[in-house]
């Protein structure tokens, strides 16, 4: 979908300037996204493999919930939008955990241009994975790892075709937080 995005500046803050998603990605304009990592209280990280459809990374294991946020909408209401889109999961803004924003800017093969800005939560899953339901368009499946196989997978980044192998530093940011967690 071809969505209004805003346009940030160099510290991930609205210019004031929006435009589709796919001008954005084409340019390269900085843009604001949310990510949401779930966890269980048993300490095990919920993963997501994105769907074959994806232009960008198809098939590949990565965070529990990302999205765009779209123009004029806040990084908490994206947030509760897209993990209600990605996986048909209720939140509130309660139960998200911020944890920072992290430059992810990448370009490539098919062209496009991703500058983006992570605005990064995490959020206790206190489902069984069972109820939740995978857009289809965005998620080929769910899978929940332990905090110690995560950890395995970030030393042995890109295999499998797990995680990006660009943003190990987040994803070992990510597991550093989530491993501070009292289970």
């Amino acid at each position: 979908m071809d969505e209004y995005l805003d346009i940030v500046d160099e510290n991930a803050v609205p210019t004031g300037r929006s435009e589709l998603k796919s001008v954005i990605h084409q340019k390269g304009y900085l843009h604001n996204t949310v990510h949401i990592w779930f966890y269980t209280n048993k300490g095990e990280i919920l993963l997501s493999q994105r769907s074959a459809q994806k232009s960008i990374c198809p098939l590949m294991w990565d965070v529990s919930v990302a999205g765009h946020i779209d123009a004029g909408e806040s990084i908490i209401q994206a947030a509760i939008r897209e993990t209600k889109e990605e996986i048909s999961l209720d939140i509130s803004e309660n139960t998200l955990h911020k944890i920072g924003v992290f430059k992810c800017f990448q370009s490539y093969p098919n062209g496009i241009i991703d500058n983006e800005f992570h605005n990064t939560f995490i959020c206790e899953l206190k489902q069984p994975i069972t109820i939740l339901i995978p857009q289809e368009e965005e998620v080929e499946a769910l899978k929940l790892v332990s905090i110690e196989y995560f950890k395995y997978l970030i030393d042995h980044i890109g295999m499998d075709n797990h995680f990006v192998p660009s943003n190990k530093a987040y994803y070992e940011f990510v597991l550093d937080k989530i491993k501070n967690i009292k289970f």
